[in-house]
């Protein structure tokens, strides 16, 4: 609690809770700023040795994923892994999107409209992110922020596809966004998705037992797929102990024994 870097991060806490308290929007972002501002000033974050450069080639890593000797690759080994960065990918998106959605207030009955469509939207960036060479263009639960902020269409996310493109060419001053400036928003989207935990039934403890081990489980492992992996094989079990067998949707079954399946043998 006493390193510089941490107190700045706590300065930075308390600014954003302060402007979303005082109902600012935007406030995560003005937060933000403030944080980087002061770390400057006190010399805890460098300061960026030009402001624009010119776009990075993607040639080191275009299509590498596909540069490879078939001859020494396992096929077996191959499907494995591929299919567990499906089912990573997968829940971890299903789980960002329903999450966002429902602190949007999209989701109706339990159900999030057109999710077919975001899923297809979000595949196909992983898919093409994955061509050229970056890390997973998923959903992230950062987008709670944009939401915060008053994001409800998806004109709001073309708007920061083009603040992104624009970006590219600021990539030497982006260096001044450390964790230390992160993390202060991180912290306070995690308090604004944490309101959905309200409407978990804690009173009954079949439902109880794997809603708080999917909580537990996500910030433990460092993964939301994970977390809701865990609650996919504990629903079940508790559910039957329970006599409630047949309120279980035959698919969570099935989720049950590819989860079991996956931590068996997935590659560590």
């Amino acid at each position: 609690m006493t390193a510089p870097t941490t107190l700045l991060a706590i300065f930075g806490l308390v600014i954003t809770v302060i402007l979303m308290v005082r109902g600012f929007k935007g406030g995560i972002f003005y937060g933000m700023i403030l944080t980087v501002i002061a770390g400057l000033l006190f010399g805890l974050i460098d300061r960026p040795d030009r402001v624009v450069d010119s776009v990075q080639s993607l040639a080191p890593t275009f299509g590498q994923a596909f540069m490879f000797d078939w001859s020494t690759v396992d096929i077996w080994t191959l499907v494995i892994v591929i299919l567990t960065f499906l089912f990573v990918d997968f829940f971890d998106t299903a789980g960002t999107l329903y999450a966002v959605a429902n602190q949007a207030g999209f989701v109706k009955d339990n159900k999030l409209p057109r999710a077919g469509k975001a899923l297809l939207a979000d595949s196909t960036a992983t898919s093409i992110g994955a061509v050229l060479g970056t890390s997973t263009t998923t959903a992230y639960i950062e987008s709670s922020s944009g939401v915060a902020a008053g994001g409800r269409t998806g004109f709001t996310s073309v708007v920061t596809a083009g603040l992104f493109l624009v970006a590219l060419f600021f990539s030497p001053l982006l260096t001044v966004v450390t964790n230390q400036v992160t993390a202060p928003a991180l912290i306070v989207v995690g308090i604004l998705m944490a309101s959905a935990i309200r409407l978990i039934e804690w009173d009954k403890f079949e439902i109880a037992v794997p809603a708080f081990l999917t909580v537990l489980a996500m910030p433990l492992t460092y993964s939301i797929a994970t977390g809701i992996a865990i609650g996919f094989i504990f629903y079940p079990i508790t559910m039957i102990c329970k006599g409630k067998a047949k309120e279980i949707h035959p698919i969570m079954y099935v989720l049950f024994i590819i989860f079991v399946l996956y931590f068996m043998f997935a590659p560590k």
